[in-house]
């Protein structure tokens, strides 16, 4: 300890009574310390500088005592008084300088700037307590609060209008420049708020977070009330939106969470919000200017400039729709969206019935048709639709009139246009915001109400609008709101243009064809907008799922025009939250569901999986669907087989053979007979009769934590499932050998001897099971444990096991349901790998893509051992369909190059996850083959992660991200995609990974805040 600090020590033992250790805090002019006091309880201690006015300490420890009083749920930190009764001593420090010294409560927590991640919830919380806050402070009132000349008072930013030339960049100064003017614009309405006391500096270090790991976060501080000052509440939120949204993922959505959350705790008026913009704006605008001004003062200060770089990339960040922000946040807020919103809607709704027919015809009986994700297989690929599909698009309800769904989610917009981010799984537009009439081409429309065109143009882009007009209209009132008419023959564009007069009931274009109208099947796509703010140069007709509040008030149903019932038009997806009520109510509890938040899918193409409201997914978990999910080739077969018949192995039929064909010539030729079942489940069942039945013995050696299967032999040799807690034990038929994973197990990979040594465990088991009298029938394992840790044994230990247990009398079963079929890239077999041959060969679910099935191969020899007389019967294994299903599984992988393409991508994902094994400590182990791959997680102590798992796996699923987690701990990312995935979603997976455990990191102890601003320390710890 320092004589600095040993004095302050004294000082607090002397003043406060309290023994404690004393660690120094950052701060630019004051000294902070981090008290440990041997009470238990943490501190603040803040020496003041010498010569500190008074007046800047006491309008802090009033404003904080205020707070306590008024709303003492908030959280700020308590002042405590001196052992005289004092909040504010005087202490002479060690040169005889008189100080300014008050002792603060210690929250919890860490910085907001260090806490990851920061989701919209946490930001909602936010909003609320600092809603909260300026209502307590309402009432407020200190001499302190009025700063003349106070650069951080939002009120008076304009001040940096005189220092723009200190910007060298000119593309910076004119978006500084432009703040400015905009600034300047709302400037009469900001003067005309009410002020009152407000925190004035929630940034991101002076906001404290609690919760870690999955935890719930709470706002656990907020601290550092030194640029206190009497402005509009408004622009406390400008002031803390302006940190909120630096380098968010999403920054529109975390600001309106933001105002949301305020606007609970302390209701905002319509005017207000839509201030929060330019204001949030201008207060980058002067943090950019200031820390310029204060660098070309202080050359030598790195960190005057460093804050920059983010406020930069947010203000030249063009994807941020700033026009659009507004109705956002007041939609956030329940607000009207426009300012005659309401007066409009009850227009409307006033109206209904008297608008013009708009296709010259009653609609009320026309049938609807849905293209939704969950009632429609359009497109085929939900990536591409080429014109020829398009074009089709609805075909199934026939060429008459028909109309599509308002809100309605669908698969169709597949161009890039609709994503809103680099991958396949990113963010999507996928929801319906007009109402589509579909009729022939050449149809006339009419308008429902008079108006002028706003615009009209032909947009001739693939899948566009085709010709298109929009039209304005207007109240009684003067009101305005808009119509747009979309795939129209683009001839419109020669007979009308901007202002000319449309008269309701007037006929004004027709519908285009697919040549035409961006190439859709004939249709006009009708939506209604309230405002075109944000909206001219793109108008959006499809909305992202996770932004309906916004685009349901900017572009309401527009079925009054139609002189429809809002319901007949309007869609409703299945309601999630009633399945899983239904689930509970029918399934047992112990049918699991993955994630905490569970996931409803309904399609899936290839490698991706789509939820109800169109939702992309990228599916790196299953395996089942070997060849990728709704393969065209699968559904060719399964199609074509059911039209003809489906029948079992108790009738010929060519299917049958040419399956045992295609399965056998992927086999060593010493594996000959073919056995047809239902499941893995059943295949393992039955190789368990096979090694009774020709060896005479009963014993089992397999694996601890092996998974083989849910019915009661299967179970009996399935660690995973007997051991676990409610299980039925181990049978004493059965012995258990360690996994042979030279990562955790009893020798590892410094080891040589190594597999030798895994495989001797096996002795002591053979030798078990012959002294209960049991004989050994033999030795079952997947061959690279999946539910074990997804482990790849060292080369040479299942031969030597094999050597063992032949030696003994056993047969050698490879479960190769996990591994087979070209999933290990370099060899379409894991026993393959090991050098290994084995007696029988379990396959199961992936040979299917989904329909059920399995297949036991095996010798000639053990197969007349088990011809006892007795038939063997699977009612469903070997049926037709079953069997040209399974071929045709086996002929893509070959005809694909979807094994090539395991060995390609798996070692493109290995390398990439190798490098992240080196840059992060909770990476413990990566191992696997092809894509079959494992990502063991554990703690600092090199103990099994599994609750860092469990959050990774959770927060992958929120990057649209499909993994799964295995092991005996549970601490094991599982990642074995369909066969077909792409560079691109490799590197979508490295992505996603890297930035998850970036969070974990902040999994550790919160650091001690090693910030500094420009003013006097943060106070917390």
């Amino acid at each position: 300890m320092s004589d600095m600090t040993a004095f302050w020590a004294d000082a607090l033992r002397a003043h406060w009574g309290l023994d404690a250790k004393l660690t120094r805090l950052d701060g630019e002019y004051d000294l902070n310390y981090l008290v440990r006091a041997t009470n238990g309880q943490d501190y603040v201690l803040k020496v003041m500088r010498p010569g500190c006015p008074a007046e800047v300490v006491d309008l802090q420890i009033k404003a904080l005592t205020h707070i306590a009083t008024e709303a003492p749920g908030l959280p700020f930190p308590q002042v405590y008084p001196d052992l005289n009764g004092s909040l504010l001593p005087e202490i002479a420090d060690t040169e005889g300088q008189t100080r300014l010294v008050w002792l603060l409560e210690c929250l919890p927590g860490r910085c907001y700037a260090t806490a990851a991640p920061k989701p919209e919830s946490l930001i909602l919380k936010l909003g609320r307590v600092l809603g909260a806050t300026d209502k307590a402070l309402e009432r407020f009132a200190h001499d302190g609060l009025h700063r003349a000349d106070f650069k951080w008072d939002l009120t008076q930013a304009g001040w940096i209008s005189d220092h723009l030339d200190a910007i060298n960049n000119p593309a910076r100064q004119a978006v500084l420049s432009d703040i400015c003017d905009r600034f300047n614009a709302i400037s009469d309405a900001l003067a005309g708020l009410p002020k009152q006391a407000i925190h004035n500096d929630a940034n991101d270090y002076n906001i404290l977070v609690d919760g870690e790991l999955g935890q719930r976060q709470s706002v656990s501080g907020l601290i550092d009330l030194g640029d206190m000052c009497a402005a509009p509440r408004v622009c406390e939120l400008a002031i803390a939106g302006a940190y909120i949204v630096l380098d968010h993922p999403k920054p529109e959505r975390a600001l309106a969470a933001l105002v949301r959350g305020y606007h609970a705790a302390n209701r905002l008026r319509p005017g207000e919000v839509d201030l929060i913009w330019p204001l949030l704006r201008m207060r980058l605008a002067v943090s950019v200017v200031n820390s310029t001004l204060m660098a070309a003062k202080n050359p030598d200060d790195p960190y005057v400039t460093v804050s920059q770089a983010a406020a930069w990339r947010f203000l030249e960040n063009t994807g941020v729709n700033g026009d659009l922000m507004a109705a956002r946040l007041r939609t956030a807020c329940h607000l009207p969206v426009t300012d005659g919103a309401q007066r409009i809607h009850a227009y409307l709704s006033e109206h209904r019935g008297q608008f013009a027919q708009m296709l010259g015809q009653d609609l009320s009986d026309v049938p609807m048709g849905s293209l939704s994700v969950e009632n429609s297989t359009w497109p085929q690929n939900p990536f591409h639709m080429p014109l020829d599909e398009a074009a089709h698009v609805g075909e199934e309800f026939g060429d008459g009139l028909w109309l599509g769904y308002y809100n309605e989610p669908r698969l169709i917009y597949t161009e890039p246009g609709f994503r809103k981010g680099p991958w396949k799984a990113s963010d999507r537009r996928t929801v319906h915001l007009a109402v589509d009439v579909f009729a022939p081409a050449g149809t006339v429309l009419h308008a429902p109400m008079s108006g002028r065109v706003e615009a009209v143009e032909n947009r001739d882009a693939h899948l566009d609008y085709g010709g298109v007009v929009i039209l304005h209209h207007e109240t009684p009132e003067g009101d305005p709101f808009y119509t747009l008419y979309g795939h129209l023959d683009p001839e419109v564009c020669g007979r009308l243009k901007h202002g000319d007069p449309v008269a309701q009931g007037a006929a004004f274009a027709q519908l285009g064809d697919a040549s035409q109208n961006g190439g859709w099947a004939p249709h006009v796509h009708f939506q209604l907008a309230l405002s075109t703010d944000g909206m001219q140069a793109d108008w959006p007709g499809v909305a992202d799922p996770d932004e309906l509040d916004l685009w349901h008030a900017v572009c309401p149903n527009p079925a009054a025009l139609l002189n429809l019932p809002d319901d007949k038009v309007f869609y409703q997806p299945t309601d999630k939250q009633a399945i899983l009520q239904g689930r509970r109510n029918h399934f047992g509890g112990n049918l699991s569901l993955t994630y905490d938040e569970p996931v409803m899918l309904v399609r899936g193409w290839k490698h991706h999986l789509f939820d109800e409201w169109g939702r992309p997914y990228l599916d790196a978990y299953n395996n089942v669907p070997h060849v990728g999910h709704a393969h065209p080739r699968i559904q060719a077969v399964a199609a074509d087989q059911l039209k003809r018949m489906n029948s079992n192995t108790r009738y010929l039929h060519p299917a049958q053979t040419a399956f045992a064909d295609k399965v056998l010539s992927k086999l060593p030729d010493h594996l000959e007979v073919c056995f047809f079942v239902n499941s893995g489940t059943e295949a393992n069942e039955l190789a368990l009769r096979l090694a009774r039945a020709h060896t005479g013995a009963k014993g089992i050696v397999t694996p601890d934590h092996g998974y083989h299967g849910n019915t009661n032999a299967a179970v009996a040799i399935s660690a995973y499932k007997f051991n676990k807690p409610g299980g039925i034990g181990q049978a004493d038929w059965v012995e258990l050998v360690e996994v042979a994973d030279d990562y955790r197990g009893s020798f590892k990979r410094n080891d040589p001897d190594r597999a030798e040594k895994f495989a001797n465990l096996v002795d002591p088991a053979i030798a078990a099971l012959q002294a209960k009298g049991h004989g050994v029938a033999g030795f079952i394992a997947e061959t690279f444990p999946s539910v074990g840790g997804q482990i790849i044994p060292p080369t040479g230990y299942l031969p030597a096991v094999y050597e063992k247990i032949r030696a003994a009398g056993g047969v050698c079963v490879a479960d190769e349901v996990q591994t087979g079929l070209g999933r290990l890239g370099e060899y379409y077999f894991g026993f393959e790998r090991q050098g290994a041959l084995p007696d029988i060969v379990v396959l199961g679910k992936p040979i299917g893509n989904g329909h059920p099935m399995g297949v036991l191969v095996t010798t000639k020899e053990i197969a007349r051992s088990f011809d006892n007389g007795i038939e063997f019967f699977s009612t469903f294994g070997g049926s037709t369909l079953s069997c040209r299903i399974g071929k045709e599984v086996l002929d893509i992988v070959d005809d694909e190059g979807l094994q090539d393409n395991a060995c390609i991508m798996g070692a493109r994902l290995m390398d990439g996850l190798r490098q992240i094994e080196a840059d992060f400590g909770c990476v413990g182990d990566v191992r696997g083959m092809g894509l079959f791959l494992g990502v063991e997680l554990i703690n600092p102590d090199g103990s099994e992660g599994s609750e860092i798992c469990k959050y990774v796996k959770n927060r992958m699923r929120d990057h649209r991200i499909l993994i799964g987690s295995e092991g005996p701990k549970d601490n094991i990312l599982k990642i074995r995609p369909p066969l077909t995935i792409e560079s691109e979603d490799v590197d979508m997976i490295l992505w996603a990974l890297r930035d998850v455990l970036s969070e974990v990191g902040d999994y550790a102890p919160a650091p001690a805040c090693d910030h500094d601003h420009h003013h006097s320390g943060c106070g917390c710890c």
